[in-house]
């Protein structure tokens, strides 16, 4: 039940950091750009995307045309040449500002989040320091595995980058002095 209750103090406590970091802070939004002439790019998109929704790299390679080499070749000197995008496309569009459903999604991946970390720092002969310790770590982990390759594979900005570096490990840590705190006081309890 401790290590239950640590995850529901850490899922609220990182969803109001993601929040605070967002809203008031910005660091959703560094390194993404506004487009120079945005309605010439949206009105190409449909064309040149089509009608299916999904996560399009620009200029594109087919992976089974690996072993012609004419084809890799030439798909290099296209790709030295042209710009290069990453494209989140839904070609049904998306009101951004309307978050109804991405705010329950995002608390709930929050608290799932903190429910395992919880279960990690509840585990018996860690204290304070070495539970935060373990917070700092996850979300160090967290992120050279998931935006560290954003950057290298996909060319995320480097500021992008960092900023998701901020925003996870101060609100782990947050969350995670808080968890840390309600394990070591049922710790206390049950010692009594």
């Amino acid at each position: 039940m401790r290590v239950l209750v640590a995850g529901l103090i850490g899922g609220i406590l990182m969803f109001v950091w993601g929040v605070v970091a967002h809203m008031a802070l910005g660091l959703g939004n560094v390194g993404i750009r506004q487009p120079a002439d945005e309605s010439a790019v949206l009105a190409t998109l449909h064309e040149g995307l089509g009608e299916q929704a999904g996560v399009y790299m620009l200029p594109s390679f087919d992976p089974k045309q690996m072993n012609d080499p004419y084809k890799v070749r030439a798909y290099q000197q296209k790709a030295i040449r042209s710009p290069y995008a990453w494209v989140v496309y839904l070609p049904q569009g998306d009101d951004m500002l309307q978050m109804q459903q991405q705010i329950p999604r995002q608390w709930a991946s929050d608290t799932l989040g903190a429910l395992a970390l919880a279960f990690v720092m509840g585990l018996a002969g860690l204290g304070f320091r070495r539970r935060l310790a373990v917070a700092a770590a996850v979300a160090v982990f967290a992120w050279l595995s998931t935006m560290v390759p954003y950057w290298n594979w996909y060319r995320f900005p480097l500021d992008f980058t960092w900023a998701a570096l901020i925003e996870q490990l101060v609100g782990w840590l947050l969350a995670g002095a808080a968890m840390a705190w309600w394990l070591g006081r049922g710790e206390r309890k049950l010692a009594s």
